[in-house]
């Protein structure tokens, strides 16, 4: 049984979390503050943490840093839940190395699918492992045992999402990826108005490409549409 932990000093919102996730066959482990929730994380180590960012004393922004930086909780997926909905509020979480957002008030069905699509992604192999995928492309290669890519002699260790968006892109190399299809393709929904998104895990994997590409650039951005691998 997978075990979520839901940090969030509302009573009202954790419960209802609480009850909606357990019925859905969770089990669900429950923190009313920052400090206990990184404590229990650590302990726990749950399957995804549902993080809220307006906490006192210890926010979700600061909870999130924590378990980033430490070795045995880094790779967790997180959701971040806020009743803020300013943009940089949602670039924050991301550059921390949250996995979803979502804002209050939000349905307990779209959460769940939100935890859903991180627990597929987290416990699995990609689909490239197993499949006829094509795995090596000129001098890129990818190695989805361990969400890296090579290029030539270089290799960069990627986040599980980054790995699924280079891959969406590398499956389709010539050819643009819009990025309402990323966002259905990777994270299992296709909002209109969450484009920068996409936008902030791209930003992120360029970084990650250009250490070891030796200056060579591959995602074009197409303006207005989506992005593309070029070789």
């Amino acid at each position: 049984m997978n075990k979520i932990l839901v940090i969030d000093d509302d009573t009202a919102i954790n419960e209802l979390i609480k009850v909606n996730l357990e019925l859905a066959g969770y089990n669900v482990i429950q923190a009313f503050d920052g400090t206990t929730g990184f404590a229990l994380c650590k302990q726990e180590i749950p399957s995804v943490v549902v993080l809220d960012v307006m906490m006192p004393e210890v926010d979700g922004f600061t909870v999130a840093q924590r378990i980033r930086k430490n070795d045995s909780t880094k790779d967790i997926p997180i959701i971040m839940l806020t009743a803020l909905s300013q943009l940089n509020d949602k670039v924050n979480g991301f550059n921390i190395g949250v996995d979803d957002y979502l804002v209050k008030p939000f349905e307990m069905e779209e959460l769940q699918v939100r935890i859903r699509a991180l627990l597929k992604r987290s416990h699995q192999i990609p689909e490239s492992a197993s499949t006829r995928e094509l795995l090596t492309l000129g001098d890129i290669t990818l190695l989805p045992e361990t969400y890296s890519v090579k290029i030539k002699d270089k290799q960069a260790k990627l986040t599980p999402i980054e790995f699924d968006i280079f891959n969406l892109l590398f499956q389709n190399h010539g050819n643009m990826v819009s990025s309402s299809q990323l966002l259905k393709d990777i994270w299992g929904y296709a909002p209109d108005d969450d484009i920068e998104t996409i936008r902030v895990h791209i930003r992120h994997l360029r970084a990650k490409l250009d250490k070891i590409s030796d200056g060579k650039k591959y995602i074009e951005t197409i303006y207005g549409g989506g992005y593309k691998l070029v070789l």
